[in-house]
């Protein structure tokens, strides 16, 4: 596994526990990371920390994101509304290898009421460990982050 990446963790209240526990895993790797919060069940807008990991990335602060909130799917569709972000909301193993080694996803989305601690674990190792293929899926990957960029075009008009 890679660990010379740092990524940005985000979540809201729903999974704050997850969140913890994603944590020690990385620690365990010796990946870095950025804790963009929350930390407790007081109840947050999951925008606000989507925004903040997605920021982090296109900065340059961190290459990948991980984002949780309680089914995953707030997470995913608020991270993706930011320009550069491929964000996925993945269940499985192959899910999570597939989306890094074909979409060249960078934030991954995961639910903590909907995905048990060990599989969570296990989604993320095969997200980390995969790279992405480039060759066909760069052709693909190019060609719906021009739709981004028409959209961005057209709201600017």
């Amino acid at each position: 596994m890679n660990t010379a990446r740092k990524i940005a963790i985000g979540c809201d209240h729903g999974a704050y526990l997850l969140k913890d526990l994603v944590k020690k895993h990385l620690d365990d790797l010796g990946i870095e990371y950025i804790d963009f919060g929350t930390n407790g069940p007081e109840s947050v807008n999951y925008p606000v920390y989507a925004h903040a990991v997605c920021e982090a990335i296109q900065s340059g602060a961190a290459e990948l994101g991980i984002l949780l909130c309680s089914t995953g799917i707030g997470m995913s569709m608020a991270a993706n509304k930011h320009h550069g972000i491929r964000a996925a909301l993945c269940a499985d193993t192959y899910s999570a290898r597939f989306t890094r080694m074909h979409n060249n996803a960078n934030v991954i989305c995961m639910g903590a009421l909907t995905t048990g601690n060990g599989l969570a674990l296990d989604i993320l190792d095969a997200f980390l460990s995969a790279e992405f293929e480039g060759g066909r899926h760069e052709t693909r990957v190019n060609m719906f982050m021009q739709l981004e960029k028409t959209e961005c075009e057209k709201e600017r008009d």
